[in-house]
């Protein structure tokens, strides 16, 4: 954020933001001596696990985490809304990202928009503290673009005392360190695609429940896939009501997206990756005996990328102004998820062509620039292009609910 935006700031937020950047330089954690994850996707070792877990729990005991969530949930009951301040500032100082970062962007805001009285009390101080892990249960083998047609079943125990989980879950991120999970589940299979399907939080450490690693193409893990066979989940589990399913997962969607404010707060991603990083590199990169930065076309690229991030900073502060997108209310929040993907990812393959055959070089490697963070970035890119709705997806999205064009069959 640029110092001429900073001034236009009240008093109040802006003294509230020199005390967070006043904390984050006196209390961030000293870098780790192991090789950390660059986003929260691909959280892998225990080292990785309890250092960000520390952290997380550190930020939320300085009052920091869930300042907008009601105090009577652990929250800060905050008026003015100032967990932005907090997420800008975190972002600024390039600080490690939040472990539980399903909890504070999806499944609290989620408990706390459809949950019962007894749902807030339980699970979202927990959420804020890091306590208490989450991990989403949506995508299927059969599943993933067309979400609705998830077969997993809940029904209910024989007992009569709660439900019965039986399917296979893909794209378990953080699944093996996770102890709770936002699970859309079938629940009525005569009552049509999406009319038959119920949300749930579903406990991961009961009998019945496998989480089997998956190893990405960099070598990391992270990502998991669940099977349940015959899982036990409590009466009180489902979050809204029966049949409602496909409403709570699309708000949840919402959430993920970055489309709706009222989350815990942070940042899922610890990456400075930013244009300013990418002709530093540039200007430290020689080609034919001169820096790679005095390339006219790089040069051009460079600028391209530049307009798009500030684009993106400009247009998060825009979406806050009522009355700046009259016509298409919904068209930044929209597109945001859509746009910072396909930027990130561009700007990591920049990064590497910016290397030439250095970008070949893999970590662990003496000779690898930055031990390969930019072709690291580059192939973890295309998880973010995917996660969340591909990038075919949110088109689909913003053509429908934006532009009122026909639905695609």
């Amino acid at each position: 954020m640029s110092q001429a935006v900073e001034e236009t700031e009240s008093r109040e937020i802006a003294e509230f933001r020199a005390e967070v950047r006043a904390w984050l330089a006196e209390n961030r954690p000293p870098k780790p001596d192991f090789v950390m994850p660059q986003n929260f996707l691909f959280v892998e070792t225990n080292e990785q696990f309890e250092y960000l877990r520390d952290w997380q729990a550190k930020v939320y005991e300085a009052g920091y985490l869930g300042l907008d969530w009601p105090a009577e949930y652990g929250g800060g009951g905050d008026t003015l809304k100032r967990q932005r301040i907090v997420t800008q500032e975190t972002g600024r100082a390039g600080t490690p990202f939040f472990v539980n970062t399903i909890g504070l962007q999806w499944a609290g805001p989620v408990i706390l928009k459809y949950g019962t009285e007894e749902q807030k009390k339980k699970f979202l101080k927990p959420i804020l503290s890091a306590e208490e892990i989450w991990c989403q249960g949506f995508s299927e083998p059969g599943a993933g673009s067309d979400l609705a047609s998830v077969q997993t079943r809940a029904e209910p125990a024989a007992s009569g005392n709660g439900w019965t989980v039986n399917g296979h879950k893909v794209w378990t991120t953080i699944g093996t360190r996770a102890k709770w999970m936002i699970l859309l589940a079938r629940t009525d299979p005569d009552a049509g695609k999406y009319p038959g399907l119920s949300f749930f939080l579903m406990p991961m450490q009961v009998p019945g429940v496998e989480v089997l690693p998956l190893i990405k193409m960099t070598g990391e893990g992270g990502f998991n896939q669940v099977i349940f066979t015959d899982a036990a989940m409590p009466r009180g589990a489902m979050l809204g009501a029966p049949g409602q399913g496909w409403e709570v997962a699309m708000a949840t969607l919402t959430f993920e997206r970055g489309a709706a404010e009222g989350t815990g707060g942070g940042q899922a991603t610890s990456s400075a990756d930013t244009v300013q990083r990418a002709a530093k590199l540039a200007s430290q990169t020689q080609r034919d005996g001169r820096p790679a930065s005095e390339d006219p076309l790089l040069r051009d690229r460079l600028v391209q990328l530049w307009m798009q991030e500030e684009g993106l900073r400009l247009g998060g502060m825009r979406r806050r102004v009522p009355g700046l997108s009259p016509d298409r209310p919904m068209v930044l929040a929209l597109m945001n998820k859509l746009v910072y993907s396909e930027y990130a990812q561009n700007l990591a393959e920049l990064g590497c062509e910016i290397l030439g055959p250095d970008a070949a070089l893999w970590m662990g490697d003496p000779n690898a620039p930055a031990d390969a963070e930019w072709p690291r970035a580059y192939m973890n890119s295309f998880g973010m292009t995917i996660g969340g709705g591909t990038s075919e997806i949110q088109r689909n999205i913003l053509g429908e609910r934006v532009l009122g064009l026909p639905k695609s069959k």
